[in-house]
């Protein structure tokens, strides 16, 4: 599959295979998905395909360019990336390159792929899960840290990077 970005470059077609768990209930079955979103970005960062990509996407930037490296990045999830519901009723969590060959995926599956590019170039991410009402959590974006602050990226909404949703009532960070 090729995707657009400076210099298109190929990226490996992603392995179909797939798992089923049960989740518990409540706040740890949101502390369960986060855990499993955070190993799937900590094994595919390391992925040479995964550091290419990213590199293709801010190759053309100046060294250092840290904040509009994070920048370039957040907009090309935020942009490329279709935002599209998960089953109904099932939970799924996608990995980076399934997202990309599919390009579509839930908030969860878009935060996987942009913690990943990020982390892949040096730039630590955490998840955070949020809720509008004390009751659940509906909704999880990206921070990163850039010097000693940290960013939200939420690639679900047409906004640049540090907006966040309004009227959080809730939240659950894992990094």
């Amino acid at each position: 599959m090729y995707v657009a970005g400076n210099k298109p470059q190929q990226y490996q077609k992603p392995d179909f295979r797939f798992a089923l768990a049960a989740l518990p209930d409540g706040e740890e079955g949101v502390r369960t998905t986060l855990n499993v979103m955070r190993a799937i970005k900590n094994a595919y960062k390391k992925l040479p395909s995964t550091r290419n990509f990213a590199l293709s996407m801010i190759g053309n930037l100046p060294q250092k360019s840290f904040v509009r490296e994070v920048h370039a990045l957040h907009e090309f999830v935020r942009d490329r990336i279709r935002y599209v519901k998960d089953i109904a009723g099932v939970e799924t969590v996608q990995t980076p390159d399934v997202t990309l060959h599919l390009r579509a995926g839930d908030c969860d599956d878009k935060a996987v792929l942009l913690s990943t590019l990020l982390e892949s170039t040096g730039h630590p991410t955490r998840f955070v899960a949020i809720g509008t009402t004390p009751e659940r959590y509906s909704h999880v974006f990206v921070e990163t840290r850039i010097g000693q602050k940290w960013i939200a990226l939420d690639t679900t909404e047409p906004f640049a990077a540090g907006w966040r949703p309004p009227k959080i009532a809730k939240q659950m960070r894992v990094g």
